[in-house]
């Protein structure tokens, strides 16, 4: 138990130079572009049914459907809208809809990749984001980033201190298969010898910010 509790205090005093140290992941970043650019006509969930859509009677693309058969150097033209198909010569970015704006002014190339990085979550997971994962990302960094590394890799500083082999959460194979409420269970509750018990310090809207933050470091 004392292990534990020295091991939790060093976690505590290690947070902040690891909260220093990380920087934006690309699906990470891809959401706070989506929210800030995409999501009034998009939508939440990227359905095509944003607000700003249904008030200009347009019908954005069902992005959770449209994406899974476009390579992302399509994708990439359709945001931007730049470069032409090759076969029928019709602008990129009106291939899915006629109202989609050209962002080539708006994006930088490391933004588009990020972008079709959440894009790409969005159609493809399991898992909804049960919370606000920018408040996700200051809580693992400053609770999680010390076992389980900047990137969530497992190999975080505490890793060379101490034998421990932590959950790796960039890995899509690993968390695909564990539910959220099986991560909430895990963190409130704790796992393992090593693996403290959260729910005393964290609450349970910070645990779901976390949860959703962790999602989206496998995607």
């Amino acid at each position: 138990m004392k292990k534990l509790s020295a091991l939790v205090v060093l976690i505590g005093l290690m947070g902040g130079v690891c909260e220093a140290l990380a920087g934006p992941l690309p699906a990470y970043e891809g959401r706070r572009l989506f929210v800030s650019y995409c999501q009034l006509c998009h939508g939440v969930a990227g359905k095509g049914d944003g607000a700003l859509a249904k008030r200009m009677h347009i019908h954005p693309a069902d992005l959770t459907t449209t994406l899974r058969s476009r390579s992302d150097t399509i994708l990439k033209k359709i945001i931007t809208g730049e470069g032409r198909q090759t076969i029928t010569g019709r602008d990129r970015h009106n291939l899915l809809s006629e109202a989609m704006p050209e962002w080539n002014n708006v994006f930088n190339d490391a933004q588009v990749e990020a972008l079709i990085a959440y894009l790409r979550f969005l159609s493809t997971s399991r898992h909804q984001l049960m919370g606000d994962p920018e408040i996700g990302g200051d809580l693992y960094q400053k609770y999680c980033a010390v076992c389980h590394g900047e990137f969530g890799e497992g190999d975080g500083v505490m890793t060379k201190l101490v034998n421990i082999i932590p959950a790796d959460h960039s890995n899509a194979n690993e968390m695909n298969p564990i539910s959220n409420d099986q991560l909430i269970d895990i963190i409130q509750a704790g796992k393992g010898q090593y693996m403290p018990a959260w729910k005393d310090i964290l609450d349970q809207g910070e645990i779901e910010a976390l949860v959703s933050y962790i999602r989206l470091l496998s995607n």
